[in-house]
Parts: structure tokens; sequence; C-alpha cells
């Protein structure tokens, strides 16, 4: 009777072994897809605020053009200092969104290895 239990039990490791494996795989695989939906979730938000931190950039370069042109040191220093500030946040997205791009590409390419791993016997 013992070992007709540890054969039974023997089989059914052996069965459910592959579907055991291959939920494994598929969890890797929906994990990689999220991973690809949230870095194209932060390239959008990156891309956003390059563009607004491009238009906050020409505003004030107008501002400071202005200023300077009516002799108001004062507010052409204050414009330059936040002209500054908005040029270094746009170079601080336009790195992060650099990033997002290679995060997306490289998980992308995960999943197509993991894709034709699984294809082949």
């Amino acid at each position: 009777m013992r070992r007709q239990f540890a054969l039974f039990a023997v089989l059914a490791l052996a069965a459910s072994a592959p579907r055991v494996l291959a939920a494994q795989d598929s969890s890797a695989a929906k994990q990689d897809r999220k991973e690809v939906r949230q870095d194209r979730r932060e390239l959008r938000g990156d891309r956003k605020d390059i563009r607004h931190d491009t238009r906050d950039i020409r505003q004030d370069r107008r501002d400071v053009r202005q200023d300077l042109k009516r002799g108001d040191t004062t507010d052409a220093r204050r414009d330059a200092r936040d002209l500054r500030q908005d040029r270094r946040g746009r170079h601080h997205d336009v790195r992060d969104a650099r990033r997002d791009r290679r995060d997306v590409r490289q998980d992308r390419k995960d999943i197509h290895q993991d894709q034709k791993k699984d294809s082949t016997p």
C-alpha cells in the first residue's frame, strides 16, 4: 500500500510540474509586460514635463530680454535665475526620458527572448 501511495505521489508531482513551471513563466512574462507599461507611462510624463519646461524657458527668455530692454536689472536677474532652474529641470527630464526609453527597449527585448525561448522545443 505504501509503495502504491509513493508511486501515486511521484506520478502526481511529475504531472503537475510542467504546469507549475509554465505558471511561473507566465507570471514572469506578465511582470515584464507590466514593467513596459509602467516605463511607457513614465516616459509620457517625462515628455510632458519637457514640453512644459521648454515653454517656460521660452517665456523666461522673453522676460529677461524685456527686463533688460526696460533697464530693470532686478527682475532680469530673477528671471535669469528662473531660466537656469527651468533649464536644469529640462535637462533632468531629458535624462529621465532617455533612461525610460532604454528600459522600455530592454523590457521588450526580454519579452521577445522569453517568447522565443518558450516557442523552441
